[in-house]
């Protein structure tokens, strides 16, 4: 049964943990967007292309689509539309599992590491830019907390 209204007490330091959530959306918002345009500016992608590049770039031998799609935590249907244009566009190939004509696993094709190479590097010296005011100090400790919270809240569901 959900509390309703008149049941939920907030806890103490709510109003803080509020405005910590109100800032980091604002932030991850800000930065997506300029890396958004920079990335079709600069390479005539999306985020999401650089994104399924990028996943792929970590497996050289290619994964799964069931596996991509669940890494990205995108729907199959988004991550086999993107597949299908980076194939058509010779930076993707996608084969047949052996055995298994059902089961499609994508890699990056010599043009597409090239390729995507090229867009991570821009990409990180993009990010340098935008939170050069954040020391490196800061950085890794936010990075630190940001991936225990994670840890804790994904051991969770």
């Amino acid at each position: 049964m959900d509390a309703t209204l008149d049941t939920l007490e907030a806890p103490p330091a709510s109003k803080d943990r509020l405005r910590l959530w109100i800032r980091l959306l604002r932030a991850a918002r800000i930065v997506e967007g300029e890396l958004r345009e920079r990335l079709k500016t600069n390479f005539d992608t999306t985020l999401p292309r650089f994104d399924v590049m990028s996943a792929l770039n970590r497996q050289p031998e290619g994964m799964l689509m069931s596996d991509l799609s669940r890494f990205l935590l995108v729907s199959n249907g988004n991550v086999t539309g993107i597949v299908d244009r980076l194939v058509s566009d010779g930076f993707v190939v996608r084969s047949n599992r052996e055995g298994d004509r059902r089961t499609s696993i994508v890699r990056l094709t010599d043009a597409g590491a090239e390729r995507f190479a090229a867009m991570a590097a821009a990409h990180e010296i993009w990010i340098a830019e935008l939170l050069a005011e954040v020391s490196e100090g800061d950085a890794r400790k936010l990075s630190s907390m940001l991936k225990a919270f994670r840890s804790n809240w994904e051991s969770e569901h």
